[in-house]
């Protein structure tokens, strides 16, 4: 049976647990919610759950690097399980999408993010899913990178709790029927 794998991006340790940068760990976190998963192991320098999602088989997949160097755990991994690339689903946070806004895309770039760059580098390839979830600009004249690591303020904790459960539904219809119809249905505005 070929495996599926859903790999979130972010930062390890509670320093980092509520950042915008660990929305991919807090959206691989609600898929195991939904379907009763706990990352009770360790595998490839990540921690893991795995069962049947949506009728699939699904490693679950939050990586003990750091951000910048998340392509190392997710690459073993991909190895490991030996996951089609088609079949390898990156969550993570996306600076130029406003709060709460989902997007799915079958492949491309990395946008200037680094986890992302990371990832494309060490699979050598831009060829598998994304799902990018929003966390809007940073105010002002901030740094980009200190406001990633900023935890989300209550006000914005619901709209994150919104398009996680979004989110959550998009992972689940593209598991069962798909890319094409993931973007379809769930690709919208907030």
């Amino acid at each position: 049976m070929s495996r599926w794998l859903i790999a979130g991006l972010g930062n390890p340790g509670p320093k980092y647990a509520g950042t915008r940068h660990n929305v991919g760990f807090r959206c691989v976190e609600r898929v195991a919610d939904a379907h009763g998963l706990s990352f009770s192991r360790r595998h490839k320098n990540s921690r893991i759950a795995s069962d049947s999602v949506a009728e699939r088989s699904v490693v679950l997949v939050k990586p003990r690097t750091f951000m910048n160097k998340s392509g190392y755990a997710v690459a073993s991994l991909v190895s490991f399980y030996r996951v089609p690339l088609t079949q390898a689903l990156l969550v993570y946070d996306d600076l130029d999408l406003p709060l709460g806004a989902i997007r799915l895309r079958p492949c491309g770039g990395a946008g200037g993010h680094r986890g992302m760059r990371s990832v494309i580098r060490q699979l050598g390839s831009r060829g598998f899913p994304r799902l990018r979830v929003g966390i809007g600009r940073p105010p002002g004249r901030m740094d980009p990178a200190d406001y990633v690591l900023q935890d989300f303020s209550p006000d914005e904790e619901p709209v994150l709790q919104d398009a996680l459960e979004r989110a959550l539904a998009a992972i689940e219809t593209w598991l069962r029927e798909g890319i094409d119809e993931a973007m379809s249905r769930h690709n919208r505005s907030v």
